[in-house]
């Protein structure tokens, strides 16, 4: 993944030659449908593929597999909307958007370009939040999971939270001060790598422990009433939603993707048939991992499949796992932070265009005759926002919690919302017709579901809250 100049992520295809030109001068796109289905897959599985098992354990056997299949159909029907916005006009020749914003803009004016800025610099703070919370729970479980194998699962093993979370900052505080992050071009591959290496261990732990209890632990209803009341049901149902929503989001850099394929065909057309292989590969993968863990654990379902009181043994291979979480998280983090940081590093600038603390480069002498150039608001400014996040962080460590959160605030706007508006727009469908009804109501149907997934995960932090004091958690 590769941050392009205005600051949102962009993904390039392999081998894009500089000659000839695409139709808006620039170098020719050869990415195509399969290229397109990788990138959304390497996209789309991630670290909330870790809280399926939890969200099973709240549904059940029925509700679950269900709730997952339904919201992959919408992921799907609203991917393919958002894709035929990617020109504005003419599907073949019309103009080009380049991001998601791009397309915001060119379809629904000014002040939806404003909301719609918003709600994703805001939903992508929150994935800094949660970033920083799920790697440094995978570096305790590496110290725990150590600590059983030499004690026992008798023995004492809780580990603070704290230290951990800080040495993610530190690392982040360092890596952010990189100007120029596209350059790490290696980095969606290491991405890809490390989240495929503990979704699939995650996976195989899972058929294990269920081989090894020779029965399907779980229920058609999820957790019983009598282990939870009926209220704490209820808002974990709701959470579960949340948790869901947050592992299937990924229409921010639909456009970016396919943006990298070629043409003919139409890229639309490629990209429909992208998001089909790639949704679907992406949902089975999500049940056979949600429905295993339920399998494995029933009721008792951990938080985070590799973290919570599940797998312990093979120590080496939970080990393993939970530090591929820690690298794909490490790299993760820059590049959901990248759009913040140009957004705010642009802004002031143009503000300010004579500022010496804002705009002045210092270059600085490094081994090797190489050199870096030291901005004192970058360093400022991200340092202060790195140290945000990690504070936020050790208030609210709680995974499952703030990971719906980030679904129920994010998906319904970004992913079904945006895409549906667009859409409306550029197919000129008049109001009130069957059509626009069907997709208003798909959209209030997705809003409600938001809505209460949002409330049960408040619900679920302010219950933690209540438990848990803030720079105190131990696991």
């Amino acid at each position: 993944m590769m941050i392009a100049e205005n600051g949102y992520p962009r993904l390039h295809a392999l081998n894009i030659s500089k000659d000839p030109l695409d139709d808006d001068g620039r170098p020719k796109r050869t990415g195509t449908m399969w290229t397109a289905s990788a990138h959304i897959i390497t996209a789309v599985i991630g670290s909330g593929v870790l809280s399926l098992a939890w969200a099973m354990a709240q549904l059940g056997w029925i509700a679950g597999p269900v709730v997952m299949i339904l919201f992959s159909f919408v992921t799907y029907y609203t991917s393919t909307l958002l894709a035929s916005c990617y020109r504005t006009g003419d599907p073949v020749t019309g103009k080009r958007n380049y991001t998601y914003m791009d397309a915001v803009k060119s379809s629904l004016g000014g002040q939806m370009f404003k909301i719609c800025g918003t709600v994703q610099y805001v939903n992508l703070f929150g994935i800094a939040i949660g970033y920083t919370i799920a790697s440094a729970i995978s570096m305790m479980a590496v110290k725990r999971s150590n600590c059983h194998h030499k004690n026992g699962l008798t023995g004492s093993c809780k580990v603070n939270s704290n230290p951990f979370m800080v040495a993610f900052g530190v690392a982040e505080i360092l890596l952010s001060q990189i100007p120029d992050f596209d350059q790490l071009w290696w980095l969606s591959t290491v991405a890809a790598v490390m989240s495929f290496t503990y979704s699939s261990a995650g996976l195989g732990l899972g058929i294990a422990k269920v081989a090894e209890n020779k029965q399907i632990l779980g229920s058609s209803t999820g957790i019983t009433v009598g282990l939870v009341t009926e209220i704490e049901k209820l808002w974990r149902t709701f959470q579960a939603l949340g948790n869901i929503a947050f592992a299937y989001s990924y229409a921010i850099i639909l456009i970016e993707i396919q943006d990298t394929v070629k043409s003919p065909p139409s890229e639309v057309k490629s990209m429909k048939k992208a998001t089909l292989v790639s949704v679907t590969t992406t949902s089975v993968f999500y049940i056979l991992c949600g429905c295993f863990g339920y399998a494995a654990f029933g009721d008792s379902a951990p938080g985070n499949l590799l973290t919570g009181k599940g797998f312990y043994e093979p120590y080496w291979l939970v080990d393993i796992a939970n530090v591929a979480v820690v690298v794909h998280l490490v790299g993760a983090y820059q590049v959901f932070c990248q759009p913040i940081f140009a957004f705010v590093e642009q802004y002031y600038a143009k503000r300010y265009p004579a500022s010496y603390f804002i705009n002045r480069e210092f270059k600085l002498s490094l081994p090797g005759n190489r050199s870096y150039n030291v901005n004192l608001f970058r360093l400022v400014w991200r340092t202060g926002y790195v140290i945000l996040t990690t504070l936020i962080s050790m208030i609210l460590p709680f995974f499952n919690d703030v990971v719906g959160l980030l679904g129920a605030v994010g998906y319904w706007p970004l992913s079904v919302y945006f895409p549906i508006e667009m859409y409306i727009a550029n197919k000129g469908i008049p109001k009130w017709s069957t059509r626009w009804v069907c997709l208003e109501v798909l959209s209030m149907g997705c809003l409600i579901v938001a809505v209460v997934a949002a409330v049960g995960s408040v619900v679920g932090i302010i219950g933690d809250l209540n438990s848990v004091k803030p720079f105190h958690a131990n696991y």
